[in-house]
């Protein structure tokens, strides 16, 4: 098993296919590696020489993956919070963000998005909730919610 980049690579599996392993690289993305590496589709992790090896990494590390495209993607989502655009109001409320149906079909996106109404939860203290005003309907509720 070849550890490259803080991700396990199985010997067996074909070299497209195992480094979409890594977050932030698809299939496409993949291939393109390979072509500019010059590896063939059917290589497998246990053929690459060290050579390789040594260029994939070169590669890989230039590349924004892993835990810089996931502290990327967290940032972006925190400054549309911040702005309190339409978008980081969706994500604030664990809603779908880019105009799906929310009648029937929104359980993935508040299952997804409802990560971040649990963090917020564990960073406000009780008092702090107390500050907020009473509402009368729900929709001043949602309006004098502390989203950010």
């Amino acid at each position: 098993m070849l550890h490259l980049l803080g991700v396990n690579l199985p010997d067996q599996k074909l070299v497209q296919y195992a480094l979409p392993l890594f977050y932030g690289i698809g299939q496409k993305t993949a291939l393109k590696v390979l072509a500019s590496l010059s590896i063939h589709k059917s290589c497998k992790i246990a053929d690459l020489s060290d050579t390789q090896i040594n260029q994939l990494s070169s590669l890989l590390s230039d590349m924004t993956i892993e835990s810089d495209l996931r502290k990327e993607i967290r940032a972006n989502i925190m400054h549309h919070r911040s702005i309190g655009s339409y978008v980081g109001r969706r994500h604030a409320m664990g809603l779908p963000v880019r105009g799906q149906n929310t009648k029937n079909n929104a359980m993935t996106a508040r299952r997804l998005n409802g990560r971040w109404l649990k963090a917020e939860k564990r960073e406000y203290s009780s008092s702090a909730r107390s500050v907020i005003p009473e509402a009368n309907s729900p929709f001043d509720n949602f309006f004098n919610r502390k989203w950010f």
